[in-house]
């Protein structure tokens, strides 16, 4: 058995000794350079673009405006596209717009032969606008007299969504109730992947090629062909290795127009790389989510009912628009069952940068409200907050009636059980109990909620294809991409293990060619392990028919009574080794009279999905008059099913963690009010947490296979995101009593929190 084994990375020798080719890497030198004009205003229309003095600049090849790109709308999201209409996403965006939504919008770009002539161009433009206002917060712009961004929109209202279950009104009559209610904010946050976004296009033989680091190169490759009115099949994108991406790189974000720019110059290599800057205003950020949660909870600590209503700031276009808030505001009655709830869920058009897909796809903006209530709740009715949360969370055997989703196993407890005695909980309650002076510590956890994939709100399938070589070694292709993750290594072991060949008889082919790459959707969700498994036991389990299909022809000996155990064909009556595979497959393809080319191939369409559960503990220090918070000590529990690589797993949590942990305390994109600019958009001014800011991370398993997928996986790449800010947040509540509902603060906000409950 390969899987549960902390086998080493299949790509980790070629990245840490720095031969690993990742997008700039391949891009031939002598590529034109593109640069993009952005907007300098948050709402209006451009009237004219001037170019004229771009144009004389030496080495300007061409100048492309607003007014000269072709005005096919195009959606952007990295959604599975199906044929039914309602699960396509809002068509929405062109090349480049004269229809200004942001400061920031891509108004003009400039083909020069170098960087610096490229600069010096668009410094050169000169572009008058009619500006009209802006609005930047959510619930501002549902108004009747806010500015209108986009007009089939009434109010600026992209989606809107409700739950409703039980009578609500009739509930909170219940005699006895204690009513807790309170706003909470998310802030704007960044991905801040260390590969910024790039791709360069060129077009040969009626074809256009696009190299990019992207994390869905086949849904890039049909938007690519709807933004430029083209068939699909005349679009090859090309996905090297990626330096992380963490949602950003789920949209296709510049590779339409860097090939609309390619044939603007008769086809010839035009490279589009985005600076730091532009990524932090350009690109997409993490929705902001405003939430409003009411509870009426009996003296025991049962919710009688519940409503919650969410505001996310989409920004100025839909990208993966309402689905960020519709799956948070779908947490809320799973994560804590109750007979009465409502909840209304809006994501709304401002004039911000972009929100779209970020690790974790709204549940960290649905875990910090609910979390944080859940110990409000627990501080007004006195009782310990992870007694409250035994008590009320999602019972064994719970089904969700939407996703078909069962909680077979007593997760949460054993999650818990195994936080708790990581950070000495109960101790440290007490000692923490009755604290004085100007610094304090306390202790704080959070659970979280998280499903495994997208189905059944969307398409949800993956092709495999396998190939045995002349050795017998295997190569293993699919769709589905490996952004840094560790991937390809999973794969690697799960095809192994089905075969039952060593992990070193396996190549698993890293970099997708839409031409030659089976058919995926790419890396999102959490679906890697899943979803690709389906596909690749499937695939491995037909390939492995046909090779002892032809090893009957060999060895004469039934197929029943043959198997492959370590990369050798053996008669399972009595354990002999007839024949390597290597022997096999050198006979199959050089046979006078039996040649064959040994492959398999298929697609698996998954109609399941499964719960991912888990729990953040966190200690930390507080030094009230300072307004600083120092996290002390941290643990995530995770069940993420069967571990294919206990290594890989750890790896990912203390990813998610950090990012987390940045949530918490330090990261928020500052925009400006008054012109709508963003004021910290480079890695200096926007406090990214770093290893200075981490304690020791921790991060521990409960393994509970998970009985609909094909090893007994579910998701783990989002999860560990999700719990660590509200942990943080009810680690301070501990220590000092004060009630925060906005992360993060900034130090005159808790300076002013702290003065009103008395403490400075």
């Amino acid at each position: 058995m390969i899987i549960g084994k902390s086998v080493t990375r299949v790509d980790a020798f070629d990245k840490v000794t720095g031969r690993t080719k990742y997008t700039d890497d391949l891009c031939e030198k002598n590529a034109l350079v593109s640069k993009i004009y952005h907007s300098t205003i948050a709402n209006g229309v451009v009237k004219s673009i001037d170019t004229s003095e771009a144009e004389k600049i030496p080495g300007v090849v061409k100048v492309v405006t607003c007014f000269d790109v072709p005005k096919y709308y195009f959606p952007t999201a990295g959604h599975p596209w199906s044929t039914d209409p309602s699960h396509q996403d809002v068509a929405d965006r062109l090349l480049l717009t004269d229809r200004v939504r942001f400061y920031g919008d891509d108004v003009a770009a400039v083909i020069a032969e170098n960087e610096v002539a490229a600069k010096q161009a668009i410094s050169a433009l000169k572009v008058e606008y009619e500006e009209y206002p802006f609005v930047l917060d959510p619930q501002e712009a549902m108004k009747e007299e806010a500015p209108l961004l986009h007009e089939k929109y009434t109010n600026n209202i992209l989606g809107h969504s409700s739950i409703r279950k039980g009578n609500l009104e009739e509930a909170i009559k219940e005699p006895g109730l204690i009513k807790v209610e309170q706003w909470y904010d998310t802030p704007i946050v960044q991905h801040c992947h260390i590969e910024n976004h790039i791709c360069f296009a060129s077009a040969e033989n009626g074809k256009i090629t696009v190299v990019s680091s992207t994390q869905i190169p086949h849904i890039v490759r049909r938007v690519v062909g709807q933004a430029l009115g083209i068939p699909w099949g005349s679009v090859r994108i090309v996905k090297p290795y990626i330096g992380g991406g963490f949602g950003n790189k789920q949209d296709a974000l510049y590779e339409p127009l860097c090939a609309y720019l390619s044939t603007a110059v008769g086809g010839r290599l035009v490279k589009l790389d985005v600076t730091r800057e532009e990524t932090f205003v350009s690109n997409r950020t993490r929705h902001a989510i405003r939430s409003h949660i009411t509870s009426w909870v009996r003296p025991d600590g049962t919710f009688a009912a519940r409503k919650l209503e969410c505001y996310s700031n989409q920004g100025a276009y839909a990208s993966h628009g309402h689905g960020i808030a519709a799956k948070g505001m779908g947490a809320f009655p799973q994560l804590y069952p109750c007979e009465n709830v409502e909840c209304d869920a809006y994501t709304v058009f401002t004039n911000m940068p972009v929100a779209g897909a970020m690790r974790g796809y709204g549940i960290p903006q649905a875990m910090f409200p609910v979390e944080s209530q859940t110990d409000d709740i627990a501080l007004a009715i006195g009782m310990d907050p992870v007694e409250f949360r035994r008590k009320n969370l999602m019972p064994v055997g719970y089904v969700d009636a939407f996703s078909k989703n069962e909680n077979y196993s007593d997760t949460f407890n054993q999650c818990m059980d195994k936080g708790k005695a990581y950070i000495d909980y109960d101790r440290k309650i007490k000692e923490y109990a009755n604290q004085t002076g100007p610094v304090r510590k306390g202790v704080g956890c959070a659970v979280f909620w998280y499903n495994t994939a997208v189905w059944p709100i969307s398409l949800e399938s993956s092709s495999c294809r396998m190939v045995m070589n002349q050795d017998g070694s295997i190569q293993v292709q699919l769709g589905e991409t490996e952004i840094g993750q560790g991937a390809d290594t999973a794969f690697g072991q799960m095809a192994a293990d089905t075969l039952g060949v060593p992990m070193e008889m396996v190549h698993v082919v890293s970099c997708q060619d839409t031409d030659v790459t089976p058919f995926g959707t790419g890396s999102y969700a959490s679906r890697q392990t899943y979803v690709g498994g389906f596909a690749i036991k499937q695939t491995a389990l037909l390939l492995k028919e046909r090779v002892l299909k032809y090893a009957h022809e060999l060895t004469r000996m039934p197929v029943f009574n043959l198997d492959i155990r370590d990369g050798k064909i053996v008669r399972t009556t009595d354990g002999r080794e007839l024949l390597t595979l290597g022997e096999l497959a050198t006979e199959a393809l050089y046979s006078m009279s039996n040649s064959q080319h040994l492959t398999s191939e298929s697609t698996y369409q998954i109609k399941s999905n499964a719960y991912s559960f888990g729990c953040c503990f966190a200690e930390v220090e507080v030094d009230i008059p300072m307004c600083k918070v120092k996290l002390v000590d941290i643990i995530n529990v995770h069940d993420c099913g069967t571990l294919i690589n206990p290594a890989l797993a750890e790896a990912q949590v203390h990813g998610g963690m950090s990012m987390g942990i940045g949530y918490a305390l330090s990261e928020q994109l500052l925009i400006d009010e008054k012109t709508g600019r963003t004021l910290n958009d480079n890695l200096l001014d926007y406090k990214l947490s770093t290893t200075m800011d981490h304690p020791h991370l921790e991060a521990q398993f409960v393994e509970n296979g998970e009985p609909t997928s094909a090893y007994g996986t579910k998701s783990l790449g989002e999860p560990p995101a999700c719990p660590v800010a509200p942990a943080i947040r009810n680690a301070i509540l501990n220590a000092t009593g004060v009630q925060m509902y906005k992360i993060p603060m900034t130090s005159q906000e808790l300076f002013k929190r702290f003065k009103e409950e008395g403490l400075i």
